[in-house]
């Protein structure tokens, strides 16, 4: 029996293109020079390096008083290293994403081939019932049976049998 089936054409069109993750955006220069600056600042050396250089200026502010402290922990120390540790977590929870991108990408792949292969089984069970629908109710069958083999001839019943049952011989 042939059943024609044509896939979905998603199916290969997914396949072609991908999951989009944050490695695609590697593709223009300003990307690729926004994702090195942002390695390089989002990494918690620089956080720490950060610190070191807010530091330098921490005996000065402490010399000026509580308003130049204040402004000192606020403008200098804390934009300094919560940008870079900012700047880490974002990195971890995108690539967390990319994970779980990836992950639903692979699950809707999945998906999409047990979809296409329940319709191919789909069609064949109505091609199949239509045929027997077709065998069933117009009375010619779909397929050919097989030539069917002669049953072998009764014996005689004997002849008690056949005065009790009401007949002759």
């Amino acid at each position: 029996m042939s059943v024609e089936h044509t896939p979905n054409p998603r199916i290969a069109e997914r396949e072609k293109i991908g999951p989009h993750t944050i490695k695609a955006e590697l593709d223009s220069v300003n990307g690729k020079i926004a994702v090195v600056i942002t390695k390089v600042v989002g990494s918690m050396w620089c956080a720490y390096a950060f610190a070191a250089l807010a530091l330098i200026s921490l005996p000065d502010a402490i010399k000026g008083g509580t308003a130049t402290l204040i402004a000192w922990i606020a403008q200098t120390f804390l934009q300094l290293v919560l940008l870079s540790v900012i700047m880490v977590g974002q990195k971890v929870a995108a690539e967390a994403s990319d994970k779980q991108a990836l992950q639903t990408y692979k699950d809707a792949e999945a998906l999409l081939k047990i979809q296409d292969e329940l319709h191919r089984l789909i069609k064949i069970n109505n091609d199949l019932t239509a045929q027997i629908h077709n065998a069933t109710c117009t009375g010619t069958p779909a397929v050919k049976p097989a030539a069917a083999k002669k049953a072998p001839a009764a014996k005689k019943a004997p002849a008690a049998t056949r005065k009790a049952a009401g007949t002759k011989k």
